[in-house]
């Protein structure tokens, strides 16, 4: 039977386990060759048109820059796939609702759905975890320097867990190579001297916290999702070992399905993002003028924000504070995001530059219509406003209610012309996600399914655990916060066993700690080491 489960290799299961030794059709590896060559085609294709539309020419040598750049991005999304498919297929495969082969392509076609309906709010949540001047500058050397640290770092450390088998989490690595460059960045610009900043704490703090309780909610919720069903759902099948190469009843089936296809759709839709994020990093240095601002934005939608941004400026205007040039208010704001605290200062900055950009923006007409000389001041212009207003409301009352509303207003307009997803890499980077999820997926659904809880998974286990690991996910999407899949749905079958009276396997556990406790400390080291050797070359090739 034809297949896109790539991952042939034979094993010898208990009678009751299932079937990995499924061979694959030559036809379905030809149809998976040309799909993802004809991803990497059709990426390569719209950076050219864009660019050319943009009227930016791209060298022979930025080009191919821009493809190696873009090639190892989406090689992070595609080791992403297969290393997190266990999330999804897991529970299917060993209460066989669904054949191994079946389960992984319907679970890469969901992550590829999820991707494309995401909304972009987490692909810049990881983003502003790094270095300020990095960001204004990521066409730099330096900047290049870091994006392939952290991507490189974390591509090492998902292929090395996933070569053990052990269900590390994709989110937990790329946060520490963000934190590691971060670290050295600081480290070698001497405490930020010179401009440079270090790590957003604030930022890492809230995305760390859900890193480290992503585990006990998945345990506790599962556990506690499993009793609840006990009390409330009497059919003693739902509790029971599967029957040998058997599926269960049409309900318990249809459940368990439902719940991989919602953890399938909600991984793609969390964990596509992340990849989305440090692409349009690469597009910005590598061809502003095509990608440092929303061109897509009508010249209808320049009135309406030059009428936001008017009234944010008389909010602004309103804190009082000495009139400073735009370039003292370059100067400001660039501190306050570096020491990410509001002095008095901040909101004459605010005003002073606001009031420069939005006379820019009025006077070229649109978005669109900013020359190539003038995209990336404007661009670098738009965040300092926009993540500097963060820290100037970051305190309760910082505003009354019509000007804080103005602001928050601004603050939307600032974000739809600089954080923006262009389609064409959503659809990249799900193909990349879901071809990924079809192939080496075999390793860590036999750990998720096998080597966790004692006994053999039963029907509720593995639908209480799906149901918390996408239901937290969802969650996540909302408040546009990075969440760990792997983390919530191995702790979740963790506190299913226990409510179902399994023991737990304490080697497994021992090993999932171990990698959980040590993914932040490697991807840093990994990171900070790649930064400061590709820094170090950069620099010797006089490349700043």
């Amino acid at each position: 039977m034809a297949t896109l489960a790539l991952d042939q290799a034979p094993s010898a299961e208990t009678p009751a386990g299932p079937r990995f030794d499924y061979q694959t059709h030559p036809l379905a590896k030809l149809l998976f060759a040309l799909i993802l060559i004809g991803a990497l085609g059709f990426a390569g294709w719209s950076v050219f048109t864009d660019t050319q539309v943009a009227g930016e020419q791209l060298a022979m040598g930025v080009f191919v820059f821009l493809g190696v750049a873009l090639l190892i991005a989406l090689g992070f999304e595609f080791v992403n796939g297969f290393h997190d498919t266990a999330n999804a297929v897991a529970t299917v495969i060993y209460t066989n609702s669904m054949p191994a082969h079946l389960a992984v392509v319907w679970s890469g076609f969901f992550n590829f759905l999820g991707v494309m309906f995401s909304s972009g709010a987490v692909a810049y949540a990881i983003i502003t975890m790094l270095p300020v001047e990095l960001i204004l500058n990521v066409g730099s050397g330096a900047g290049f320097a870091m994006i392939f640290a952290l991507l490189l770092a974390a591509v090492l450390w998902n292929l090395a867990t996933w070569y053990v088998g052990l269900p590390n989490s994709s989110s937990h690595t790329l946060i520490g190579s963000v934190l590691g460059v971060g670290f050295a960045n600081q480290l070698f610009s001497a405490g930020s001297k010179g401009g440079t900043s270090g790590v957003d704490w604030a930022q890492a703090t809230k995305i760390l916290t859900g890193l480290w309780m992503a585990p006990l909610i998945g345990f506790f919720a599962a556990m506690a999702l499993l009793l609840v069903m006990r009390l409330l759902i009497r059919n003693p099948r739902l509790y029971q070992s599967p029957m040998p190469n058997t599926p269960p009843p049409l309900g318990i089936r249809a459940m368990l399905i439902a719940t991989c296809t919602g953890v399938s759709y909600f991984h793609g839709s969390n964990d596509g993002q992340k990849g989305m994020g440090l692409i349009m990093l690469i597009l910005i240095g590598c061809a502003p003028t095509a990608y440092a601002l929303n061109r897509t934005l009508p010249a209808s939608a320049t009135p309406a924000y030059v009428a936001t941004a008017s009234a944010a400026t008389a909010a602004f205007d309103a804190k009082g504070g000495a009139d400073v040039t735009p370039e003292q208010a370059r100067s400001v704001l660039t501190q306050a995001l570096q020491k990410k605290s509001a002095s008095p200062e901040i909101y004459p900055a605010l005003e002073s530059l606001s009031r420069d950009l939005t006379a820019r923006v009025e006077g070229y007409g649109s978005l669109s219509a900013v020359p190539a000389a003038a995209t990336q001041n404007v661009r670098n212009d738009m965040y300092l406003v926009l993540d500097s207003i963060k820290i100037a409301t970051k305190k309760p009352g910082a505003f009354a209610e019509p000007e804080a509303k103005a602001v928050t207003d601004y603050q939307k307009q600032l974000e739809a012309g600089t954080r923006f997803i262009p389609l064409w890499v959503k659809i990249v980077v799900a193909i990349a996600l879901g071809l990924g999820t079809m192939i080496g997926w075999r390793r860590i659904v036999i750990t998720v399914g096998e080597r966790i809880g004692k006994q053999h998974m039963t029907y509720g286990m593995g639908a209480s655990a799906e149901m918390v690991a996408a239901g937290t996910i969802f969650a996540a999407d909302t408040f546009g916060l990075p969440v760990s899949t792997t983390h919530i749905l191995s702790s979740g079958v963790a506190g299913a066993s226990v409510a179902s009276g399994a023991g737990l396997q304490a080697r497994t556990l021992i090993q999932l700690a171990a990698a959980w406790l040590l993914t932040l400390p490697v991807a840093m080291a990994l990171a900070g080491g790649l930064y400061w050797v590709l820094l170090t070359g950069v620099r010797a090739a006089g490349l700043g």
